[in-house]
């Protein structure tokens, strides 16, 4: 039985001939990401999933190892390579397989290997694009980062060169206070010393206090007169251009005439704009009453189950819910005009939790994603109470033949409502020990419902981490 442990060896060994290969060859894409890295991704994907969500037989297991075999060490040269048992049945096996492969070059070894992992296992495809989805999302944030980053040193640089300029205007104008009190004091010495000595004679020591009391206090007189005469000029100069532009004004209204006012031609635009309204006609389908096939969903499971919280609470997701006992949330996602697949991606806190998506045709009354929450025992939004969809006695059973309002191999419909198909049953899931994860291609106009069901815990209430996309 060969198991994905098999190419342990050849990744390790791939990781050190990387820098054997062409500087060209680093260009080489596949599915807009460069081949080496997206055989890295093919290659950890198998490791992880096989056995679990994939299930090969024993040929096509001979061919993915023999595909990594060449894409390591290239084409197999028999001189070279070590004896094997007489009892080793699987490394004659692969040998063979390794040696039907000829003498294609490393990179049609890699590319080789994803085309057949993407025939056998369809989930392949849309896990790299989840990990691109998630790369370029990171590179978005990181983009965003550094530009907040630089903006926040133009705003510091801003702030400490407005710091710098009102410091050298408090320098500037202390340094010419300075030497205005100089110049001052210089002018007066003698006058007030003469004074100090008839208060203080024989004093020194006193005398130079006076001497610095009186000439402060003149420095103080001389400023306030100087102030006062400032705003004496100011006034006089202002009141001579108030005469001047009183002329102007009553000449200026004397030739305005009769003006309309600039809201009268405003209110009439828009009272003739409203009446020309854009009307949409509404689609037959609704008419015929049929309805596309729906095709299932892909789903996989992530292990950064952790950072996928982090990212949540930070606000890089949608949000975190309490679903509280009994209770069942669903999380109604519009599809977009300008998307073609939805993605979804949750985990919770502790405990397990149902989980299923339905779809509603019929054009969305809004574009928002909207998140409601019905106790077990009341109508769904979206359910009639007489129509079941999902096996009322135990989450764990899945739909109960029959239960699908529209399912995907039909198309009856509900009558005045729109109908609904399954996509997913509702089950419970182990989504408190990793990040499930899903995608499915717009079958048409409609809703999602996206429903997180803990209706069948009587004490628990579960912490929800989730978050939807679209993709165009």
């Amino acid at each position: 039985m060969i198991s994905p442990d098999n190419i342990d060896l050849s990744l390790k060994d791939l990781s050190l001939t990387e820098g054997d290969s062409a500087g060209d060859n680093s260009k080489v894409l596949k599915w807009n990401l460069p081949l080496k890295d997206l055989y890295k991704l093919a290659c950890s994907f198998y490791k992880e999933k096989s056995g679990k969500a994939i299930h090969l037989s024993y040929e096509d297991n001979l061919k993915l190892v023999a595909f990594t075999q060449q894409a390591a060490h290239g084409a197999l040269d028999l001189s070279k390579a070590p004896p094997l048992g007489m009892f080793d049945v699987i490394g004659k096996d692969r040998r063979i397989a390794w040696q039907q492969l000829g003498t294609i070059t490393k990179l049609q070894a890699m590319e080789g290997f994803i085309d057949l992992l993407d025939r056998l296992c369809p989930l392949f495809k849309p896990y790299v694009e989840a990990i691109k989805k998630d790369k370029e999302e990171k590179l978005r944030q990181a983009e965003q980062e550094q530009i907040q980053r630089n903006e926040a040193q133009a705003a510091e640089k801003v702030r400490l060169a407005e710091l710098q300029r009102i410091e050298d205007e408090k320098n500037r104008e202390e340094v010419q206070r300075r030497q205005l009190q100089d110049a001052l004091n210089q002018q007066t010495y003698h006058q007030f010393k003469e004074y100090a000595e008839i208060q203080f004679p024989g004093n020194p020591e006193q005398q130079a206090v006076l001497i610095r009391q009186l000439q402060n206090e003149h420095y103080h007189q001389y400023m306030q007169q100087l102030q006062a005469q400032v705003a004496t000029n100011y006034a006089r100069s202002k009141g001579e251009g108030d005469g001047t532009n009183e002329e102007k004004d009553d000449s200026a209204l004397a030739g305005s005439g009769t003006a309309t006012e600039p809201g009268m031609f405003t209110n009439a635009n828009m009272k003739e704009n409203s009446q020309f309204e854009f009307k949409e006609q509404c689609d037959s389908d609704n008419d015929s009453g049929d309805y596309a096939v729906i095709s299932p969903a892909n789903m996989w499971t992530k292990a950064d189950i952790k950072l996928f919280k982090q990212e949540v609470m930070a606000g890089k997701g949608d949000g975190v819910i309490r679903v509280n006992h009994g209770d069942t949330v669903t999380v109604k996602v519009p599809t977009h005009e300008g998307g073609s697949c939805l993605f979804w991606e949750f985990a919770t806190d502790n405990y397990d939790i149902g989980f299923g998506v339905y779809f509603e045709w019929g054009k969305p009354p809004t574009t928002e994603v909207s998140v409601h929450i019905s106790e077990s025992d009341e109508d769904d939004d979206t359910i009639e109470e007489d129509e079941e969809v999902i096996c009322a006695e135990d989450l764990e059973c899945g739909p109960s033949p029959g239960s699908q309002l529209v399912s995907s191999g039909s198309n009856r419909s509900l009558g005045p409502r729109n109908p609904i198909s399954i996509i997913i049953p509702i089950y419970r899931r182990e989504c408190h020990q990793e990040v499930y994860a899903g995608s499915h291609t717009y079958p048409g106009e409609g809703t999602y419902l996206l429903k997180f069901d803990n209706s069948y815990s009587l004490w628990r209430p579960k912490t929800l981490y989730y978050k939807v996309f679209y993709t165009r």
